[in-house]
């Protein structure tokens, strides 16, 4: 599914002349994170987030002496002596993994989208990226989720779907994992319904071992 589709097309922008306690107070009125920065010509120039504003701004264990002197020098302080000029951007024509996996490897919360002239079409959040999955997986509807165990084969997903279809069942999507276990692989259908009894028999029929969501384990992400 390509980023345009859930990408936030209402972007809260900022000019680099623009005071850093200005973007502080974009950021709190706004509840956002990050603000691109945009020159004259509407072209993507920086980037300024929350955590680059509360590095500028004056600690409040300081003195009243070297607060008052910190305030005077934050006031003089523009968004450009803040911001971050080398930023990572997006196409409208990435796909939602190339954002989700672009925001896990430089650790980020949003990325910018841009056209071929570096304009503004839009921004994509981690929020964003939950909603457009939720919606290509079906999940926004109430269902149930299966995890089944089959053989490492050829063949296996049609052999669960025809079983599915055979209960006319109606179900949003079916996701597998590879590395699941050696010489297995786990098949998880989101089915539109609750009631899943006979469903599961049929699939313990034909061979299939279902794993209890309870009983699954995931291996820990690396630390950020």
């Amino acid at each position: 599914m390509f980023i345009q589709r859930s990408m936030t097309r209402k972007v809260i922008t900022i000019h680099p002349e623009a005071g850093v306690i200005e973007a502080r107070d974009l950021l709190q009125q706004h509840k956002i994170h990050s603000l691109p920065v945009v020159g004259l010509e509407g072209t993507l120039i920086g980037i300024v987030t929350d955590r680059d504003v509360r590095s500028a701004l004056p600690a409040t264990i300081l003195s009243e002496a070297e607060l008052g002197q910190l305030k005077e020098r934050v006031a003089q302080l523009k968004v450009k002596d803040i911001m971050t000029t080398q930023v990572v951007t997006l196409s409208p024509n990435n796909t939602l993994e190339d954002a989700l996996l672009l925001m896990q490897q430089i650790h980020v919360g949003a990325l910018p989208v841009i056209d071929r002239d570096r304009k503004i079409l839009g921004i994509i959040a981690f929020r964003d990226i939950l909603r457009g999955f939720a919606e290509v997986l079906g999940i926004d509807e109430p269902g149930t989720l299966l995890c089944i165990l089959a053989d490492d084969r050829q063949g296996q997903m049609k052999r669960i779907v025809d079983a599915i279809t055979e209960e006319k069942i109606r179900f949003g999507s079916v996701l597998v994992a590879r590395g699941w276990e050696k010489g297995k692989r786990a098949f998880f259908p989101y089915l539109f319904t609750h009631n899943i009894v006979g469903i599961k028999k049929k699939l313990e029929g034909l061979g299939f071992t279902l794993i209890n969501p309870i009983e699954m384990y995931l291996e820990p992400l690396p630390p950020a």
